[in-house]
């Protein structure tokens, strides 16, 4: 008797979009409070790129010593439960798998996870568009719960990479705690930015209470922050240095199956901005990352097994 398979893309030798393979891989069953999943959607990040290339390997962050899964948030239908799970077979589902040291990822046709990682798929949103939300949208929740309620003292928020997709998220979420919020981005993303309640800028000067960096800006960033004020940025492996009394985070986005499930309600609608760049097959991983990498893409390319 044959062992049944499923495919999912992996780097072995990683050096960009070119070294992405399809394999197939033997179905596991789900153990207790785990669910089988088939993925449906699966959105890809730009960590993914950095997967792909070797940025991680040559951090030390991964160690596979046969193969490195790629993809992080997905959505797809239960398809098998272990015990102790309330998830029946057929539930409508999203959720994030995270870390870097693993040999699966959600590029794949099937995925087992942990039920509490898992949110449930309002009926009014289609599976594609859930599968954007997990990563980007619980990375922009964490940041706005790093930066806490804004003060009377020190309201005023810059969000930088404001169109991208978590600057969007943390645009929408934190104007709920009280922040002004202005998104800093290109000229051309106006509509958008401003579309979400912020205002806007091309250019900012220094002296705003908090920035949320999503460009990844850095130093640049830091340097936008009055002193005393806080900053949060997205690369937990290349956290800026404290200077001038700044309050300095970093986010490292987790799985959060009750946070995701709010999200997920707050994109079926409307308030949220999920974005939908392209749907490709699996089979074209490497054409989306080399899409991806030449930059300047609104919302996310979705992988369909």
């Amino acid at each position: 008797m044959s062992t049944a398979t499923f495919r999912t893309a992996v780097v072995r030798a990683p050096s960009g979009p070119d070294s992405i393979e399809i394999i197939d891989v033997p179905v596991v069953e789900p153990g207790p409070g785990e669910v089988r999943v088939r993925i449906a959607a699966a959105a890809v990040n730009p960590v993914d790129l950095g997967v792909a290339r070797g940025l991680f390997h040559s951090m030390g962050l991964i160690d596979q010593p046969e193969r490195t899964g790629l993809g992080w948030d997905f959505a797809g239908i239960v398809v098998a439960t272990g015990t102790g799970v309330d998830l029946a077979v057929g539930t409508r589902v999203a959720g994030l798998v995270d870390g870097f040291d693993r040999d699966f990822g959600t590029y794949a046709e099937q995925l087992v996870v942990p039920a509490v990682d898992l949110a449930v798929v309002p009926d009014v949103l289609d599976l594609i568009t859930a599968s954007t939300v997990p990563l980007n949208g619980l990375a922009a929740v964490q940041i706005v719960d790093l930066l806490g309620d804004a003060s009377t003292v020190g309201n005023r928020l810059l969000v930088t990479g404001a169109a991208g997709a978590v600057g969007g998220y943390v645009v929408s979420l934190a104007q709920d705690r009280g922040w002004q919020v202005t998104g800093l981005a290109r000229a051309e993303d106006e509509e958008f930015v401003r579309g979400l309640g912020a205002a806007f800028t091309t250019h900012a000067q220094p002296g705003w209470d908090a920035v949320a960096d999503a460009a990844a800006l850095q130093e640049q960033g830091l340097a936008l922050v009055r002193d005393g004020g806080a900053f949060v940025g997205v690369q937990p492996s290349a956290k800026p240095a404290t200077e001038r009394g700044i309050t300095v985070d970093v986010v490292v986005a987790h799985p959060d199956g009750a946070r995701l499930g709010d999200l997920l309600a707050r994109a079926a609608a409307g308030e949220l901005p999920a974005r939908v760049h392209a749907v490709v097959p699996l089979g074209q991983v490497a054409d989306a990352h080399r899409a991806m990498t030449k930059g300047g893409v609104r919302g996310r390319y979705v992988l369909q097994p």
